[in-house]
């Protein structure tokens, strides 16, 4: 990996791709991290707020001062009529934010929800006829909360920093993809799982402050940096699994194969429902055609790590062919690494892994963090990648 300090040219290219992914270009300015918004609760009537320093509620918009507000004490806001209410009294303001008094950092200041804790100030919309509730959150706060939910905390050290450089890096490379409903990133699976303060480690946190304001990228552009739990020997493209190309999210061979064993398995007649309810009415399922399963060895039905690309299912009305990733969603198959067996009255899926298999393998790095530095287990996983220092 390069570590060197950026010359001015790579200076400027990184500041063109920061101002592409929605970035200001103060980014590059000591001290500064970029703030997200996170949707936190959806078309909510009501919410208690506390926090920890003293704080103000202002309009989001034009930054007008609605109410001073001291630690210790629980303001309410409501929706009342399609307005908002602030313990009380109601205010015509659409948007309505909540951040440290002086204009201080939001990494000063720890607000509650509802009884749930979070880094940062809060964010209130009126939408729908309710409120939607925003995290206003520093990035390496952000951080706090979603590493030791994505990757046990528990694990190497070289691992969680891997962890914390990948998820930083999606965290900004997907900035604004909820801007439609107002915030940034979500805390599901969807974006990143994040919960705050509640899942916060010592050991994730040690991982963050290790690698902070350390993002990949591929040329001038961050990179969409995937990952999933366990790739079962071998991971996947892009291309593969969701129809683009990244040239950085190619198939990488592990170190150990059909890892994460499972197994699931359905009646003939539960299967053939399932088919028929997702629009493939095939009768009675007899008989499926799918070559057989050899990681890293691919076939005019499975892709380059031994994926499922299409399955062939004959019924007693006829036949169709279904996409592995149709069939893994309509069933809740762990991935794509599969094989079939027809015993009997039942359909079993025997297979390995756990996720999509694009990006880096979280298990993949805890076996690499044994012997390999983060940067390396990053270069393995992302291909031609460059780990560079944002802020």
């Amino acid at each position: 990996m390069n570590h060197r300090f950026f010359t001015l040219l790579g200076m400027l290219g990184v500041l063109f791709s920061l101002c592409l992914a929605g970035l200001p270009s103060t980014g590059l300015a000591a001290g500064w991290q970029p703030e997200l918004r996170v949707g936190l609760f959806f078309g909510q009537s009501g919410a208690e707020l506390q926090v920890n320093v003293p704080a103000v509620l202002q309009e989001s918009d034009t930054e007008k001062r609605k109410v001073f507000f001291s630690p210790g004490k629980t303001m309410k806001i409501a929706v009342q009529s399609g307005k908002l209410m602030v313990d009380g009294k109601r205010t015509d303001a659409a948007k309505l934010s909540l951040r440290p008094q002086q204009k201080a950092s939001l990494n000063t200041m720890q607000v509650t929800v509802n009884g749930k804790t979070y880094y940062g100030g809060i964010q209130i919309l009126l939408r729908n006829g309710g409120m939607t509730i925003i995290n206003l959150v520093n990035t390496e706060d952000y951080l706090r909360g979603v590493v030791p939910r994505e990757m046990p905390p528990e694990w190497p050290a070289e691992a969680l920093k891997a962890q914390a450089v990948a998820a930083r890096t999606f965290a900004l490379k997907h900035r604004k993809r909820h801007e439609s409903e107002g915030y940034d990133l979500c805390a599901s699976t969807h974006c990143q799982l994040y919960d705050g303060t509640a899942s916060e480690s010592e050991s994730a946190d040690a991982a963050i402050r290790a690698t902070s304001g350390m993002v990949l990228m591929y040329g001038k552009e961050l990179i969409n940096a995937n990952f999933h739990t366990d790739s079962g020997g071998m991971t996947e493209s892009s291309q593969a699994v969701w129809g683009n190309h990244a040239p950085y999210l190619q198939p990488v061979k592990e170190s150990a194969t059909k890892t994460f064993p499972w197994k699931q398995s359905f009646s003939l007649e539960n299967f053939s429902k399932q088919l028929a309810k997702a629009g493939y009415p095939v009768g009675t399922v007899k008989n499926v055609k799918l070559s057989k399963l050899t990681i890293g060895k691919g076939a005019s039905d499975r892709s380059a790590s031994g994926r499922v690309k299409i399955m062939r299912v004959i019924g007693t009305k006829g036949s169709k062919t279904i996409e592995g990733n149709e069939l893994r969603s309509m069933l809740a198959l762990k991935s794509t690494l599969f094989d079939v067996q027809l015993q009997g009255n039942q359909i079993h899926f025997i297979g390995y892994g756990f996720g999509h298999g694009v990006g880096m393998s979280q298990y993949g790095a805890k076996t690499l963090a044994g012997s390999w530095g983060y940067d390396k287990i990053l270069s393995h996983f992302y291909k031609g990648v460059t780990l560079k220092k944002l802020y």
